[in-house]
C-alpha cells in the first residue's frame, strides 16, 4: 500500500541471502529470550545500585516507572517485529515509515549505543575483576583486562552465530543462581536502617526520579535485541514478540528484587562509594568475603554474556543499513552468519574509547558513558514508536492488528512519551555529547546518499 503523505516509501530491507551453514544457525524461542535477557542483565544490575544510591531510595520509584516503560517498549517492538520480521529492528521500522534519513538516524544512533555500551560494560567488569585480582594498582593491567573482556566475545561472534547462541544461553543460565541468591536471600537480611534518606540529592522529586531513571535505563537496554536480530530468529513473526516480552518481564522482576535487596543490606553511605555493590551485599549477608568473590565471578560471566550479545547487535544494525546503501558496503560482509566487519569495527571503537577513558583519568567514567547511551538509545526508540503510531494512524491494515487498534495506540503513545521523558532525564551534558554524535552521522548520511544517487545515475545512464 503506498504512502498517502509526502514521504516516499522505500523498498523493504531485504533479508540476507546467506543460507545457514555449519557455523550459522537460526535462534529458537529459548535462545532469543536468552539473548534479550542476557543483553538486559549485563553490567547494569551489578553496578547501577551504587550509581543511583546518591539520589536516595526514591530511585526505587524510578525503577518501577522504568519497568513499566520498558515493558511498553517491549510490547511495541513485539508488534512491529510481527509485521517486519527483518534484521535491523528500529532501523527497519523507521525507514519503512519515514524514509531513508529517519532509518539512517535510527541505525546510526543505535550503532553508537551498542559500542559505547560495550565500553561501559568493560569498565563495570573491571570493577568486579578487581575483587578477584588487584588490578587497580596498575593502569596497564587494568587496560589489558578491559580489552580482554571485550575481545573474547568478539572472537566468539567471529566464530559464527552458532557459538553466539551457545555462549548466550550458557552465560544467562550461569548468572541466575547468584542473582537469585541476592534477590531472594537478601530480603531475609533486609534492614530498613540501611536505606538512607528517601531523597538524598536535594533535587525535586520529579527531578530525582528523572535523573536516576536516565542512569537506570542502561540496565534495560536490550529490550529490542530480538527485533534487531529478527533475521536470525526462527519463525520471527511469533518468536520475536514472545522473546521480547518474556525476556524483559523476567529481567525486570529480577532487577527490582536485587535492587531492593542491595539497598536493604548495604549501608547507604557505603553503597554510594561501592565499585561492586552485589559483592558487598552478599558479604554483608553471610560475612567474610567468599560470597562476594562468588558474586564477582558471576558478574564477570554475566558481563561477558552481555558483551557477546551486544557485539552481535553492533554488527547487525549497520549490516541492515548497508544492505540498503545507507552504510558503507563493507558492513555487508558476512562469514558464518556474522557480519565480520561490523564486529571488528565496533570492538575496535569500544576498545579505543575504553583506553581513552582510563588514560584520561576521568572521574565517573561509567556514569558518563551510561548517560550518553541513554540519549543515543532513545533516538531509535522514539523513531520506532513514532513509526508504530504512523502505521496505526495511516490505516495500514497489513501492518497493524485491526481489532487491537486502541490498545496498540495506547502502548505506542506510552512508549513514545516514556522515551521522550528519558531524553530530558539524561541531562544537558549527555544530550550535548549525543547530539554531536548525531551531527557526525548527518555528514556520513550525506556522503552515503550522494554515492547512492551517483551510482543510480550511472546505472540509468
Amino acid at each position: 500500500m503506498p504512502h498517502t503523505g509526502t514521504v516516499t516509501k522505500p523498498a523493504p530491507a531485504p533479508q540476507h541471502e546467506e543460507l545457514p551453514g555449519k557455523h550459522a544457525r537460526r535462534f529458537g524461542l529459548p535462545i532469543a529470550t536468552a539473548l534479550v535477557m542476557g543483553n538486559i542483565i549485563g553490567g547494569g544490575i551489578f553496578l547501577l545500585p551504587a550509581s543511583v544510591a546518591p539520589f536516595g531510595t526514591i530511585s526505587l520509584v524510578a525503577f518501577g516507572v522504568l519497568t513499566v516503560g520498558a515493558i511498553a517498549l517491549a510490547l511495541v517492538f513485539g508488534r512491529l517485529a510481527r509485521r517486519h520480521p527483518l534484521t535491523g529492528g528500529p532501523y527497519v521500522y523507521a525507514r519503512e515509515a519515514f524514509g531513508d534519513f529517519a532509518g539512517f538516524l535510527a541505525s546510526w544512533s543505535y550503532w553508537i549505543t551498542t559500542w559505547v555500551s560495550n565500553a561501559a560494560l568493560a569498565v563495570a567488569a573491571v570493577g568486579y575483576l578487581d575483587v578477584l585480582l588487584p588490578l587497580h594498582g596498575s593502569r596497564f593491567w587494568t587496560i589489558v583486562a578491559a580489552l580482554t573482556v571485550q575481545w573474547l566475545p568478539a572472537l566468539a561472534n567471529l566464530a559464527g552465530t552458532r557459538y553466539v547462541g551457545a555462549v548466550q544461553l550458557v552465560s544467562t543460565v550461569l548468572k541466575f543462581a547468584p542473582l537469585l541468591l541476592v534477590a531472594v536471600g537478601g530480603l531475609f537480611f533486609f534492614h530498613a536502617d540501611n536505606l538512607g534518606p528517601f531523597r538524598a540529592s536535594g533535587d525535586s522529586p520529579l527531578g530525582a526520579v528523572s535523573a536516576s531513571a536516565a542512569i537506570l535505563l542502561f540496565s534495560y537496554l536490550g529490550v529490542e535485541s530480538a527485533s534487531v536480530s529478527a533475521g536470525e530468529v526462527r519463525d520471527p513473526e511469533r518468536n520475536v514478540g514472545r522473546a521480547t516480552v518474556l525476556g524483559t518481564g523476567l529481567a525486570a522482576l529480577l532487577y527490582l528484587l536485587c535492587t531492593v535487596a542491595v539497598f536493604g543490606t548495604v549501608a547507604h553511605d557505603r553503597l554510594v562509594d561501592s565499585s561492586a555493590p552485589l559483592s558487598d551485599a552478599v558479604n554483608a549477608m553471610f560475612g567474610g568475603t567468599w560470597g562476594g568473590t562468588a558474586v564477582a565471578i558471576a558478574a564477570i560471566v554475566s558481563m561477558l554474556g552481555a558483551l557477546n550479545g551486544w557485539t552481535l547487535l553492533s554488527a547487525q544494525t549497520p549490516y541492515a543499513a548497508a544492505k540498503d546503501g545507507l552504510f558503507p558496503a563493507v558492513f555487508t560482509r558476512k562469514k558464518r552468519g556474522t557480519p565480520t566487519v561490523g564486529v571488528l569495527v565496533a570492538v575496535t571503537l569500544a576498545s579505543l574509547l575504553t583506553v581513552y577513558n582510563y588514560t584520561a583519568g576521568s572521574a565517573g567514567v561509567f556514569e558518563t558513558l551510561v548517560l550518553v547511551t541513554t540519549f543515543t538509545a532513545t533516538v531509535p526508540y522514539l523513531l520506532a514508536t513514532a513509526a508504530q503510531i504512523y502505521f496505526l494512524l495511516s490505516g495500514q491494515g497489513h501492518r497493524v492488528s485491526g481489532p487491537r487498534l486502541a490498545r496498540d495506540m495506547v502502548l505506542a503513545l506510552a512508549a513514545f512519551g516514556f522515551s521522550l521523558w528519558l531524553v530530558g532525564g539524561a541531562g544537558y551534558a549527555a544530550v550535548y555529547q549525543g547530539v554531536l554524535f548525531l551531527f557526525v552521522g548527518v555528514l556520513v548520511y550525506a556522503w552515503m546518499a550522494a554515492r547512492k544517487k551517483r551510482t543510480a545515475g550511472d546505472t540509468t545512464g
